[in-house]
């Protein structure tokens, strides 16, 4: 029989290590407060299953409820260890029934009552593993069961019983043996089998065994089964549990505290020779600092039992752990921590093992290699430019953490370093430009006379200059100069800042920005300021005191000239005089292009009749380069010119005198609205065919034969049309849009 069921306890003070849940158990048991249903968690091979049978073994003796069963009545005899068992106390293995239909079928038989004993025991063990349906199936019988039932569940995993059966039990956790009370156990079962076990094999069982009594039992009956007549020796329980050799961490710790690296990786050349797991290595290593880490930092921890080391061992333990710093323990301890964890699942375990090993010994060859820089540094002249050039290490200083920052803070950054030089420039331009008017200001008040520009360019045109002038004409020349100067100057610092004025009149009024976008600097002289308009409305409103005064405000916000404003309409560029022309700067005002020819009401160009004799005809500007437009169809070529029956030739009505108007009592905006053109008219179906007039109009009278452009050619088939009579058109705009596109793209109305 295996030693963990031959040596099971069978009451509560034969369990070793478990005295927190034996003790109220046990008082529970004598004083007669029993529970209907218990749950033993804790960690496998811990006494749980055991503990429960002693429980029921407890309940059902002839003497009981107590903690110590008699062990002669018929219910101690068959529930004892080995024992045949009895029908009252029910085993259940949950991992294979874990069903609705196996919680169903205990359900059903937890109702009888107990044949020969004082409570029916029901004992599930891995009651984890009850599925939800099998729980909830179970649930109404523990809520309320009957006097004689009595449930017993043991698991490793307590939490994920579900919370209403575990709510209702008494739980008690089972925790893993010590090192002391497990080679108690040890000792005592090696006793009670009459063998011979070498003492530093105790805690080679231990450390395997991980704490648990049923694994370091099994683990000590498969020592003792290998053993020879001569009993268990050190040598064969290494060899058999794979551990390492205490002569290789030996050398391994040696070769740490020699820091000699060639020692090091000698002994990981010999655990892999030995045939020993390289993790397996590694995880006794970590014990092995363990142990050091602990003698090193706590006194006389050996007599505490706080370590297990085999009896002549202590010595050596204590001379290791002297040889090394706590910090030193601890960092390597970590170190080969990390080292198993990488080492997990490996295929080249050896080369981890070695890399572990050099990290190992690294951190004090390094700390000694860091320290002698530091010497060596602090030993160093420092350099004779360095007090120099404190400012540049300064931001030498700050570059890193530049150079890491966020994108976006760069760019919020650089945008802010922008605009800030940006403001500065402008504020160094605006005070040259302002000193540079103050100057002309003094220049003109000393001056006794300052001529305008026009004089300036009369006094300087040759054909103007008489002969006979006297010794005064020069000084009045260079005056001339100057304040011509002074007011091209003005004028192009006006321009150039026009948009920044029109910005800072828009946050003044809103209403006369609006109005200002289209008008146009025309003239401007220290004390005036005269912008033309294209709109008659709009120049009239603009020269109204409470517009002008807001103009006059941001042209002295921007510029700090005290003007003038007036408002008049168009806004054609006068021409410069000589004058302005030689003492102007690069940037030269561009003039307005010339207006078109007058437009007869019907839309044709009003024709120029040939001067007078006697007179001089005048001379017409230059028109403008037209920019290409797209192709168009001669309906709308036709209504763009706004009379699409003119024939060549014909002499146009004489244009209607305009009324006037007051614009004192009409919307400042209503010129805005009356200069958008309104769209064209459509064709007449019944117009006339574009390439003959109809019979019934008179033959115009030719006009003098003139050399037609091609232009001129597509305006006289337009005028063509114009000698039937017209009728007015009265449909809708949905009706001629959709013989617009019935005519020109073949739509069908459906």
């Amino acid at each position: 029989m295996a030693l963990y069921r031959k040596y099971r306890p069978a009451s509560f003070a034969e369990v070793v290590g478990q005295e927190h849940v034996t003790q109220p158990l046990s008082v529970a048991l004598d004083s007669g407060r029993i529970n209907h249903a218990y749950l033993f968690s804790g960690p496998r091979g811990c006494g749980k299953t055991s503990s429960a049978r002693i429980m029921a073994r407890s309940l059902n003796c002839v003497n009981g409820p107590t903690s110590t069963p008699c062990g002669v009545c018929p219910s101690c005899v068959s529930l004892a260890p080995g024992g045949p068992g009895n029908l009252d106390v029910t085993e259940l293995d949950a991992a294979s029934h874990r069903g609705v239909d196996d919680m169903r079928e205990l359900r059903d038989r937890a109702y009888y009552a107990p044949a020969e004993s004082r409570y029916r025991v029901f004992i599930i063990d891995e009651a984890h593993m009850i599925t939800t349906e099998g729980s909830n199936a179970l649930l109404k019988i523990v809520e309320e069961p009957p006097e004689h039932l009595i449930f017993i569940f043991a698991t490793t995993e307590p939490e994920k019983v579900i919370n209403t059966i575990r709510s209702r039990t008494h739980h008690y956790p089972f925790r893993l043996l010590t090192p002391m009370a497990m080679r108690g156990l040890l000792e005592r079962t090696v006793e009670a089998e009459q063998a011979q076990v070498d003492d530093a094999v105790y805690p080679l069982v231990i450390r395997s065994g991980g704490g648990s009594p049923r694994d370091s039992l099994s683990i000590l009956d498969q020592l003792l089964a290998g053993a020879g007549p001569d009993g268990l020796s050190y040598e064969q329980a290494v060899a058999l549990l794979g551990v390492t050799n205490d002569s290789l961490l030996d050398a391994a710790v040696e070769a740490l505290a020699s820091e000699d690296y060639a020692a090091m990786f000698a002994t990981v050349d010999d655990v892999i020779e030995g045939g020993f797991e390289p993790r397996q290595f590694a995880l006794d290593l970590l014990n092995r600092l363990r142990d050091l880490m602990v003698v090193r930092t706590v006194h006389d921890a050996m007599n505490h039992g706080l370590v297990d080391v085999p009896s002549g061992r202590e010595a050596v333990l204590s001379e290791q752990a002297a040889r090394f710093s706590p910090d030193q323990l601890a960092r390597m301890a970590a170190l080969t921590n990390d080292g198993l964890s990488d080492m997990r699942g490996a295929t080249s375990a050896r080369l981890l093992l070695e890399v572990m090993c050099a990290k190992l010994m690294l951190p004090t060859a390094a700390a000694g290699s860091i320290s002698g820089a530091e010497s060596v540094a602090a030993a160093a002249p420092a350099s004779p430019a360095a007090p120099a050039r404190g400012g540049s290490s300064d931001s030498e200083e700050k570059k890193p953490a530049r150079r890491f920052e966020r994108k976006s803070v760069r760019e919020q950054r650089e945008r802010e370093q922008r605009e800030r030089e940006e403001r500065e420039r402008q504020q160094r331009q605006q005070e040259r430009e302002r000193q540079q008017r103050q100057q002309e200001r003094e220049r003109q008040a000393e001056s006794p006379r300052t001529e305008s520009p026009q004089e300036v360019a009369q006094s300087e045109a040759p054909q103007a200059q008489p002969a006979a002038e006297s010794a005064a004409e020069p000084e009045r020349e260079e005056a001339g100069e100057e304040a011509s100067t002074s007011v091209v100057e003005h004028q192009q610092s006006i321009v150039e800042q026009w948009p920044e004025i029109r910005r800072a009149i828009f946050e003044a009024n809103a209403r006369t920005g609006v109005m200002i976008a289209e008008a146009r600097v025309l003239e401007e002289t220290p004390e005036a300021l005269t912008l033309g308009h294209h709109t008659g409305a709009l120049a009239t409103r603009l020269s109204a005191p409470e517009h002008a005064e807001v103009i006059a405000q941001a042209i002295t916000q921007v510029t700090g000239a005290q003007v003038t404003v007036s408002c008049v309409i168009g806004t054609r560029v006068p021409a410069r005089t000589a004058a302005s022309e030689n003492t102007a700067d690069a940037d030269t005002e561009e003039e307005e292009p010339a207006r078109p020819e007058p437009r007869a009401p019907g839309g044709w160009v009003a024709p120029q009749l040939p001067p007078e004799p006697g007179t001089t005809a005048p001379v017409r500007e230059p028109e403008p380069e037209k920019k290409p437009e797209p192709p168009r169809r001669r309906w709308q070529e036709r209504a763009a010119r706004g009379n699409p029956y003119a024939r060549p030739g014909q002499q146009p009505p004489p244009p209607e005198p305009e009324e006037p108007s007051d614009y004192s009592g009409r919307d400042p905006y209503a010129g805005m609205a009356d200069s958008v053109p309104l769209p064209p008219e459509p064709e007449p179906d019944d117009a006339a065919p574009e390439h003959e007039a109809p019979p019934s109009m008179p033959t115009p009278t030719p006009g003098p034969p003139v050399e037609e452009s091609e232009e001129d050619v597509e305006e006289s088939f337009a005028r063509e049309a114009a000698e039937g009579e017209g009728s007015a058109d009265r449909r809708d705009q949905r009706t001629v849009a959709i013989e617009l596109l019935q005519e020109q793209l073949g739509a069908k109305l459906v």
